[in-house]
């Protein structure tokens, strides 16, 4: 890139020439051969018209006109490191931009949807783009075609910052109509009964339940359903069953015609979690959303 005549590329040579006074020091320190920055000295002193640096015994010495640039020059790349690295503040009120974060359906019922309600007046300007679970979440994150990540806390890639969100555990979620969920559910009817499951992507990832369940018996799974609010209406109207998450059940139930019943048996909770990109550690935007997140799920571990 050039500049009245100038290749820009010579101006961090010339800073490190003009502070240094040693060809063998700048090339180290540039990475360069000694060639190459004599190269660049001799393309300097053409431009400037002047020979800059000059033998004096057995060391370099700066011309008056070198000793002229030293301040400008320093002073020009102090400008420009200052004006890369500085980020303007981040204000929630007045921020307008798009994060774009990849979510089940249970994370964005029970989570982001009292989030965005809240962002109504937090951050009226920030808008929220929600992706569903794909096969390769960890992928997505790294090629930054996502900025937050919300998925159980085992599942989290260790090469980026986190943050645990809240806890949840496992019920049975049936229709109302369901004559089976008259009363408690014991092992026997529970494995007897017809049973909906959630599965994620082209390659069918289980939920977190399943592995357990298959230890202690195999279910009779009649349908598969690609997400957890499918799922729950898929049972309705039916003698099926689903396990599924306790916040999420008592959502639906409010709203549809499903009765929920405790497990006769011991699944360990669930832990959600969020997980950003360790380029994006010192993004205010995306700190301050990951407080917010935090703060509401404060309201689910209670």
């Amino acid at each position: 890139m050039r500049f009245l005549d100038l290749d820009l590329n010579l101006l961090v040579a010339l800073d490190i020439l003009l502070t240094e006074r040693s060809v063998t020091v700048a090339a180290d320190r540039l990475c360069l051969t000694q060639s190459a920055i004599s190269n660049s000295l001799k393309r300097l002193r053409l431009y400037f018209g002047d020979d800059l640096l000059v033998m004096q015994g057995r060391q370099l010495v700066l011309t008056p006109r070198a000793e002229e640039l030293v301040e400008p020059v320093r002073a020009l790349f102090a400008t420009i490191t200052a004006t890369i690295t500085a980020t303007p503040r981040f204000d929630p009120v007045t921020a307008d931009r798009q994060i774009c974060i990849m979510a089940s359906d249970y994370a964005a019922h029970v989570l982001l949807a009292p989030v965005l309600r809240r962002l109504e007046t937090l951050a009226p300007l920030l808008r929220i783009a929600i992706l569903p679970m794909a096969d390769a979440p960890h992928e997505a994150l790294e090629r930054g075609h996502i900025d937050l990540l919300l998925t159980l806390e085992s599942a989290l890639s260790p090469d980026h910052p986190s943050q645990f969100l809240f806890a949840d555990d496992h019920v049975i979620l049936g229709w109302a109509g369901n004559g089976a969920m008259r009363e408690e559910m014991d092992s026997a009817l529970f494995f007897s009964l017809g049973h909906v499951v959630c599965r994620f992507g082209r390659a069918g990832v289980p939920t977190f339940d399943e592995p357990y369940l298959g230890r202690i018996r195999k279910r009779r799974v009649e349908m598969v359903a690609p997400s957890f609010v499918e799922q729950a209406g898929l049972i309705a109207g039916s003698r099926r069953i689903a396990v599924t998450y306790r916040h999420l059940a008592e959502q639906l139930a409010r709203f549809m015609p499903l009765v929920i019943r405790e497990l006769p048996f011991a699944i360990p909770p669930i832990r959600e979690a969020v997980q950003w990109r360790i380029s994006n550690d010192d993004d205010e935007a995306i700190r301050w959303l990951v407080g917010v997140l935090a703060e509401t799920a404060g309201g689910l571990r209670g």
